[in-house]
C-alpha cells in the first residue's frame, strides 16, 4: 500500500524539486523576514553565514535553544521525526503491522519510573532550555500546519503529518540497544563446549583477564533465544536501508566497533600559536541521514558553536568563548544479560534475593494503521526490561543497561555542558552523561583536560563478560563516581589523545573497578600519536593534515611479513606492494591490491588457526591479534611455524591479485582504490519508488583511506567497498583565536533536495577543504547571507 502511493506520488515530489522552501531569509543587507511563533520569550535573531551556519542571537538561554530546535526542525524534519517515532514505538500507527513488533521492543525501554522526579533532579537551568527547544521543534511544525507547501517532500509521498514533541518525552527515552550481550551469550556458549580460549582471536581481551564464570550460571543452558527482543531478527524495521537483522555476528560486531572517532589537544607549549588547539573527527554512519547539523547559540551567560545531533538538544562537539570540546567513544560495558529462574506455577513470579518476586508489569496499546490496536504486556524485573521469557523452562532473560536507571538522562546532559563556564562546572555537568565517552577539553586560559565519562556500573561479584544468574547475588551496587574514572588535567607530555583504544593508565585499579574489556585496535591511535610526538610545534594545518591521514599502520605490518622468496604467482603482488608506501590515497594501485589482500588473508589465517567446532561462533579474527601472531608464529599455524605463515600470506597475495583484477580491471597500472571507494549519500527509504524518485543520490565521490587508518573511511566487504562510516564532521579549533578555526560537514545542513544547503559540502569534504567556523560577533555579521526573526506569537 505505501510503496503504490509512493509511487504515484513519485511525479508530483519530482516536480516540486527546483522550488526553495526552507529558510526564510532573505540577502545579505536585505530586511530580516519575520516569524510569529508560540514558546518564543522575546524576539529572537538567526543570521546565517555564507556557509550556511545558522547564529542564534537570544535574550535568554531558553529562546537561543528555541531558535536550535526550530532550525533543526526546519533542515531536518523527517529525520528527526522518524527516530522520534521509532524510539517512542509509534511506527505502526503509521506504516501498519509489520512494525508491531519493533515498536513492542522500543516500548520496553522507556523510562518508567517518576517522570516529575527525574526532571526535578536536572541541573539548574537545563530543563528551561530543553522545554525551550522543544517548543522550537514545535513551532516549525506549527508552521508547517499552516503552510504545507514547505512540509519536507517525504510527507507527502508517505501521506505522514509529523508527531508534536513533548519535553517528559526527553525522559521516557532512553532507547533500545544490545550493547555487549550478544558477547556474553556466545562466551558462554563457547564455555560449555571447551571453546573459550580460541574466543582471544575474535575479541581479544584488553586488559588481559582471565574468564571467571559466575557461580551457579550454567552455561549449557545459555542460548541466542536468551537474547530476545535483543537480536535485530526479532525486530525486524522493514524500511532500514540496511537490514540490521540480516547481518551476520561479524557484521554486527565490525559495525559498532566503526562507531568511533579520533581526537586530540595541544597544549600552549606544543603549539605553534602559543594557544591550545583542539581537533575533533566523530566517526559515525555515512551513506543516509547526515548525523550532524550545526548551529550557534548565543544568549546572556550562553556562548557555542558546533555541531550536534538532531533532534537531541545542545553542541555535542565545538567550542564555548571560553573552551573547546570534543568526544570520542570510551567502550564502557553498560549492560548486563541476567538469567531469572520463574515461578513453574506462576511464570509471573521471579527468584530474586531468597524470595518469590512478580514482574512488574505495564499494560500499553499500540496504534496500527489499517488494523486493530495491538495491546502489549511489557515486564520488568527490579526494573530491567524482560527480553525473553520461556515459562516451560522456568527461564527469562531480564537486560541491565545503565540508560534504564533513574538519572540516566543523557538527552539532557549536552545542554549541561554547552552551559558550563569551565573544568570544574563541567566536571558537575557529566553526572548525568550517560554514554561512554572521552572528552576533550581545552580553555582560553591554556588548561588543556581529558576525562573519561558515561555511566559505569559497579559489579562486585562478576566482570561481565559472561550472563549472571538474575537471583541478586550479582546485581549491580552503583554507578562509578566521576571524580573515579580515568582523567587527566594539564598533562606533561603537552599533548593527549583518544582514538577508541585501550587508555585505561597502567596503574588504575582496574581488577576492583571494571570499565571493559572490549576496545578498538590501537592502530588509528598509534598513528596520531607518531605524528603528534613528532612535532614539538604543532599547527592548526597539521590537525587538518592529521585528519586527512591514510597511512596504514596495519599494511606496513603485513609488508615486513612478506617473504623474500615467492613462488611465481605471487611475485607481481610482493613486488607492487614492498614498491608502497602504505598510504592509502584514493589514486592507489597498490591500495587497491592491499583492500583485495587483506581479506584474504583474514580468511586464510582464521581457517588455519580457529578450530573446526569453533568456527561458528568466530566468523572473522581480529585485524591486530592476527599481525600480532603472524609476527611471532606459535604452534597454532602448524608443525613448522614459520613456513605455515610464509605460505599463507604467498596464497593471500596471489587470491589478492587475482580478485584485484577483477575489481580493477586487467591492467594493474590503471587500478585506482577509489574508483572503488565511493561516497554515496541516499535517502535511508530510497528503496520506496517515490523516495527514490524525490532525492537522487548524492554521489561521484573517490574516497582514500579506510577504517584503521586516522581519515576513517571504513567499509563492511559483505557489502561492497563504499564508505559506510567515517568523520562526517571535523572541527579544528584554535583555543581564544576562535574566528582562525576549521570544520567540515557532510553532505550539507538541510535534508530536503530542493535547499541549496542539501549537499553543498559535499565536494568539499571529499576534497578536505576545510571551511572557516567564523564566531566573533564581527566575522558573523561580515559574512550574513541571510537574516530572519522569530517573534513570540
Amino acid at each position: 500500500m505505501i510503496q503504490r502511493r509512493a509511487f504515484l506520488l513519485a511525479s508530483v515530489a519530482a516536480l516540486a524539486l527546483p522550488g526553495k522552501v526552507m529558510a526564510k531569509s532573505l540577502v545579505k543587507g536585505g530586511k530580516a523576514s519575520q516569524l510569529r511563533a508560540k514558546g518564543a520569550r522575546a524576539p529572537i535573531e538567526i543570521i546565517e553565514d555564507e556557509l550556511g551556519v545558522p547564529h542564534v542571537r537570544a535574550r535568554s538561554p531558553h529562546d537561543a535553544y528555541f531558535g536550535q530546535g526550530y532550525l533543526v526542525a526546519r533542515d531536518r524534519l523527517f529525520q528527526i521525526d522518524m527516530e522520534y517515532r521509532r524510539d517512542m514505538g509509534r511506527m505502526a500507527e503509521a506504516f501498519g503491522p509489520r512494525f508491531v513488533a519493533a515498536d513492542k521492543a522500543a516500548r520496553l525501554f522507556l523510562y518508567r519510573g517518576d517522570i516529575d522526579a527525574e526532571l526535578a533532579a536536572l541541573p539548574p537551568g537545563v530543563l528551561d532550555c530543553a522545554k525551550g527547544y522543544v517548543a522550537g521543534v514545535n513551532a516549525r511544525i506549527s508552521e508547517l500546519a499552516a503552510d504545507p507547501t514547505q512540509l519536507p517532500l517525504e510527507y507527502g509521498i508517505l501521506n505522514l503529518q509529523p508527531l508534536r514533541w513533548d519535553v517528559r518525552d526527553l525522559v521516557r527515552n532512553r532507547g533500545i540497544g544490545m550493547g555487549d550481550a550478544d558477547d556474553e551469550v556466545r562466551r558462554a556458549q563457547m564455555q560449555a563446549l571447551g571453546l573459550l580460549d580460541a574466543d582471544q582471536l575474535m575479541a581479544p581481551l584488553r586488559p588481559a583477564w582471565s574468564f571467571t564464570v559466575p557461580e551457579g550460571l550454567d552455561c549449557a543452558a545459555v542460548s541466542d533465544a536468551d537474547l530476545g527482543i535483543l537480536d535485530p531478527s526479532a525486530r525486524p524495521v522493514p524500511f532500514d536501508a540496511i537490514q540490521e537483522a540480516s547481518l551476520d555476528r561479524a557484521e554486527r560486531r565490525a559495525d559498532r566497533f566503526a562507531q568511533g572517532s579520533n581526537a586530540w589537544t595541544i597544549a600552549p607549549s606544543r603549539s605553534a600559536t602559543g594557544r591550545p588547539i583542539l581537533a575533533n573527527d566523530p566517526h559515525l554512519g555515512i551513506g543516509g541521514f547526515s548525523p550532524r547539523h550545526m548551529v550557534h547559540l548565543t544568549a546572556p551567560g550562553l556562548d557555542v558553536i558546533g555541531a550536534g545531533a538532531p533532534g537531541l538538544p545542545g553542541i555535542m562537539q565545538g567550542h564555548t568563548d571560553r573552551f573547546a570540546f570534543g568526544r570520542t567513544n570510551f567502550h564502557i560495558d553498560q549492560t548486563d544479560l541476567f538469567i531469572l529462574r520463574t515461578d513453574k506455577d506462576d511464570p509471573e513470579r521471579y527468584w530474586h534475593k531468597g524470595r518469590w518476586r512478580r514482574f512488574e508489569t505495564f499494560e500499553d496499546e499500540i496504534a496500527v494503521k489499517d488494523g486493530p490496536a495491538q495491546r502489549v504486556s511489557l515486564r520488568y524485573a527490579q526494573g530491567r526490561p524482560i527480553v525473553a521469557q520461556d515459562a516451560a523452562r522456568q527461564r527469562a532473560s531480564a537486560f541491565a543497561t545503565v540508560s534504564m536507571l533513574p538519572g540516566a538522562n543523557m538527552r539532557f546532559a549536552i545542554i549541561a555542558i554547552n552551559l558550563a563556564r569551565d573544568w570544574t562546572s563541567l566536571r558537575q555537568a557529566f553526572k548525568i552523561h550517560v554514554s561512554p565517552t572521552n572528552f576533550h577539553y581545552a580553555d582560553v586560559d591554556g588548561n588543556t583536560g581529558w576525562q573519561t565519562i558515561g555511566f559505569t556500573p559497579r559489579r562486585p561479584r562478576h566482570d561481565g563478560l559472561f550472563p549472571a544468574p538474575g537471583d541478586g547475588d550479582f546485581d549491580w551496587t552503583g554507578i562509578m563516581p566521576v571524580e573515579e574514572m580515568p582523567h587527566v588535567y594539564n598533562p606533561k607530555e603537552g599533548w593527549f589523545a583518544s582514538a577508541n583504544q585501550l587508555n585505561i593508565p597502567p596503574d588504575y585499579p582496574h581488577a576492583s573497578n571494571v570499565i571493559s574489556f572490549d576496545w578498538s585496535d590501537p592502530f588509528r591511535y598509534d598513528r596520531i600519536s607518531d605524528v603528534l610526538r613528532s612535532q614539538p610545534r604543532h599547527r592548526i594545518e597539521d590537525s587538518i593534515a592529521l585528519q586527512h591521514d591514510v597511512r596504514s599502520l596495519p599494511a606496513r605490518a603485513l609488508m615486513k611479513l612478506i617473504p623474500d622468496k615467492l613462488l611465481p604467482a605471487a611475485a607481481p603482488a610482493a613486488a607492487m606492494l614492498k614498491r608502497w608506501d602504505c598510504g592509502l590515497e584514493a589514486d592507489s594501485a597498490a591500495a587497491l591490491l592491499y583492500e583485495m589482500v587483506m581479506p584474504e588473508l583474514q580468511a586464510g589465517f582464521r581457517d588455519l588457526v580457529v578450530p573446526a567446532a569453533a568456527r561458528e561462533f568466530i566468523p572473522s579474527v581480529n585485524l591486530f591479534e592476527m599481525l600480532r601472531i603472524l609476527a611471532t608464529p606459535d604452534k597454532r599455524l602448524g608443525p613448522v611455524p614459520n613456513l605455515a605463515r610464509d605460505a599463507l600470506i604467498e596464497r593471500s597475495l596471489v587470491a589478492g591479485w587475482n580478485k584485484a583484477l577483477e575489481q580493477g580491471g586487467p591492467d594493474p597500472a590503471q587500478w585506482r582504490w577509489g574508483d572503488l571507494h565511493r561516497v554515496t549519500i541516499a535517502h535511508p527509504l530510497s528503496s520506496l519508488p517515490g523516495i527514490g524518485a524525490a532525492f537522487p543520490k548524492i554521489d561521484g565521490g573517490r574516497s582514500g583511506g579506510d577504517g584503521y587508518t586516522p581519515m576513517a573511511r571504513g567499509f563492511n566487504g559483505k557489502r561492497g567497498y563504499q564508505v559506510s562510516h567515517g568523520a562526517s564532521y571535523l572541527l579544528v579549533a584554535d583555543v581564544g583565536a576562535w574566528d582562525n578555526s576549521r570544520f567540515l560537514l557532510l553532505p550539507g545542513q538541510s535534508g530536503d533536495p530542493r535547499s541549496a544547503r542539501y549537499r553543498d559540502f559535499y565536494p568539499r569534504w571529499v576534497a578536505g577543504e576545510m571551511q572557516p567556523l567564523w564566531f566573533s560577533r564581527e566575522a558573523v555579521d561580515r559574512h550574513a547571507a541571510g537574516r530572519m526573526e522569530i517573534v513570540p506569537a
